[in-house]
C-alpha cells in the first residue's frame, strides 16, 4: 500500500545502484564514495536520492551483503532518467569517483 508521503506513489521510476569498491575492507573509500553519490542529489531531474551501507542482518541465503554502497534514486519519468545520465554532475561524478569501484550493478524499474 502507497501513501502520498511515500516517493513510490509521486515517482514512478526508479534506479537502484551498487558499488563494490576496488578496496572492500576500505573504510575511507567507502565515505568517499558516499560523499560522492551524494552529489548527485544536485542534479535537477533527481526526485530523491537515498544512499546507504550494507546493514548488519542476519545472514540468510537471500541476502546479499558484497556490495559496499548503494544509491536509490527516483524519477517523475524516463525522460528524467535519461537526463540524468547525461548530466554534467552525474559524468563529474562518475570521472572523479570511478577509480573506488570495481563493479557496478544497476536496476531501473518502473512501477506496475
Amino acid at each position: 500500500m502507497t501513501t502520498s508521503a511515500s516517493p513510490y506513489g509521486q515517482y514512478p521510476i526508479t534506479h537502484h545502484v551498487f558499488f563494490w569498491l576496488k578496496n572492500p575492507g576500505s573504510k575511507e573509500d567507502r565515505d568517499k564514495l558516499v560523499e560522492g553519490v551524494k552529489t548527485l542529489a544536485k542534479i535537477e531531474t533527481v526526485r530523491e536520492l537515498r544512499v546507504g551501507i550494507g546493514a548488519d542482518t542476519e545472514a540468510r541465503d537471500v541476502i546479499d551483503k558484497s556490495w559496499a554502497v548503494s544509491e536509490l534514486m527516483f524519477f517523475s519519468d524516463l525522460a528524467g532518467q535519461t537526463a540524468y545520465q547525461a548530466d554534467p554532475i552525474h559524468l563529474e561524478f562518475v570521472k572523479n569517483y570511478s577509480h573506488l569501484w570495481e563493479k557496478v550493478v544497476v536496476y531501473d524499474v518502473v512501477n506496475v
